[in-house]
């Protein structure tokens, strides 16, 4: 983690543009094709969910902007951020909130992500919340076209809050729709498009 020397910053005039603005954050929904990823976890029995939880956080990892931090009225840069899921128990309609870092490959991750969310007792674990997350949702119940999160109202906040639908057949290729949430202080569609490219580049390459 390094702190921004915002002297010489070259996103200082931005930033201080959607400062002065009373709600910073917008949020916008594209489709991902996921036809290799649903191929990839069914040959492997590994579980969809978890499997794009770890290709979302390596794309937004990939993206500097998505990494900022403000901390003590300072802007740092973080090292990487940490994928926070939320999930369902089997049989069970209330959701708990599983936080764990992303080590090892897609079918260690998927293990230690089953591991973790069937062994906790809680709605989320207190230890691991910090501003160095990355939201992670998804609504497997109906295609996404849009979505927004609940928050409390911090202008600081900048940990990406990412959701998907359920896929489907379009053109004989697997489709969803993700949605981004974010905040213009530090991120701009040129940068969603990055991670846009990054998450279709890796899923495409599985």
């Amino acid at each position: 983690m390094e702190k921004v020397d915002r002297t010489h910053w070259e996103r200082a005039e931005l930033f201080e543009f959607f400062s002065s603005v009373s709600h910073p954050f917008y949020s916008v929904t594209f489709r991902v094709d996921v036809t290799n990823l649903y191929r990839y976890v069914k040959e492997r029995h590994l579980s969809f969910y978890y499997a794009m939880g770890y290709l979302v956080t390596d794309a937004v990892n990939s993206v500097k902007n998505f990494r900022y931090a403000i901390r003590d009225g300072g802007v740092w840069l973080l090292d990487e951020r940490i994928p926070s899921l939320t999930d369902l128990k089997p049989g069970s309609e209330q959701f708990h909130i599983v936080t764990l870092p992303k080590v090892g490959g897609i079918a260690e991750f998927c293990a230690s992500a089953q591991a973790r969310s069937a062994a906790q007792k809680t709605l989320l674990d207190q230890d691991e919340e910090n501003d160095n997350l990355i939201y992670i949702s998804c609504t497997p119940w109906f295609d996404l076209t849009g979505c927004t999160n609940e928050r409390d109202f911090d202008r600081d906040d900048n940990i990406p809050r990412i959701t998907w639908g359920r896929y489907g057949e379009e053109n004989g290729r697997k489709k969803l729709g993700m949605s981004v949430e974010v905040n213009h202080r530090f991120i701009d569609g040129l940068h969603l498009g990055k991670f846009y490219e990054k998450l279709q580049a890796d899923i495409d390459a599985l």
